[in-house]
């Protein structure tokens, strides 16, 4: 958001607040805005220009509407110095996963779970947490993945292996400054049997990369089939080109055919002196 472009902060009677346009509300959404603003109030100001004896509402409708439907009188509003319609939202960056765990480990030291969810619009934050995970990592690893310097995916591919695995692999990365679940994905994959991690009936990289295998190969052999039928139709039609230019080879050296394909019918004629001289050269 431009600062610059605000000149004053205050609560305003929301019955001079009038959204500049309509905007359909997505119900989960909707929902989500309500849940957290009976938790902990609303956040986010709304962003308004002065029309006449009201406010036109440049960015926050939806919140609006919700405060609203609560029976809020006085809404805080930021006051835009030049009508001009925006999105705070896409000023926003979006939480990585890491991010996101920190930012709910925060809350917790003051909020308990049921608030948080509650604040979100969501069951519960426990999947958030990514607790499952991070017992399966070595506390180097989750140390990165809680740091940022290693996404929710990678350290779920690392999973796939021992500790000790996992600690040599996310040097490995460092050392070649790419963090990316590609490069984790393989090196995974070359790891031995005797490092990896008990799946306890999972399905794990190796299996899908034996299941891609198996695929490419039915793939390949389908193909293999494909040009044997091809090659036989190939020779086929071969031997019978050749047997018809024998054919035709003999009905022209008969001087009285060629003579009456000549008179009556010249332009098969030119058709068969033409296969004939194309198998002779």
């Amino acid at each position: 958001m431009d600062n610059g472009k605000l000149v004053d902060a205050r609560d305003l009677p929301i019955v001079k607040l009038v959204p500049r346009t309509k905007r359909k509300i997505d119900k989960k959404y909707g929902r989500r805005i309500e849940a957290s603003i009976r938790a902990v109030g609303l956040i986010e100001p709304l962003v308004v220009y002065p029309v006449d004896d009201h406010y036109e509402i440049l960015d926050g409708c939806l919140r609006y509407a919700i405060l609203l439907e609560l029976g809020v009188e006085m809404v805080p509003c930021l006051i835009g110095s030049a009508r001009e319609a925006f999105t705070g939202n896409r000023m926003v960056n979006r939480l990585s996963s890491a991010q996101e765990m920190r930012m709910l480990r925060k809350s917790l030291e003051e909020l308990d779970e049921k608030t948080i969810a509650n604040a979100l619009g969501i069951a519960g934050i426990k999947h958030r947490l990514n607790q499952g995970l991070l017992k399966k990592l070595d506390p180097r690893v989750a140390k990165a993945f809680e740091a940022g310097k290693i996404s929710k995916s990678c350290a779920t591919e690392l999973a796939h292996v021992k500790p000790d695995r996992q600690v040599e692999i996310l040097k490995l990365m460092e050392s070649c400054d790419d963090h990316s679940v590609t490069f984790a994905k393989g090196m995974v994959l070359k790891t031995s049997a005797s490092r990896r991690a008990k799946t306890n009936g999972a399905r794990t990289p190796w299996a899908r990369a034996d299941e891609k295998k198996s695929d490419l190969l039915k793939r390949l052999r389908e193909a293999e089939q494909q040009q044997d039928f091809y090659s036989g139709l190939y020779r086929q039609y071969t031997t019978n080109l050749l047997k018809l230019v024998i054919y035709v080879r003999a009905l022209l050296s008969n001087e009285r055919v060629r003579q009456y394909l000549a008179e009556h019918h010249s332009e098969p004629l030119k058709l068969f002196e033409e296969i004939i001289n194309s198998t002779e050269r």
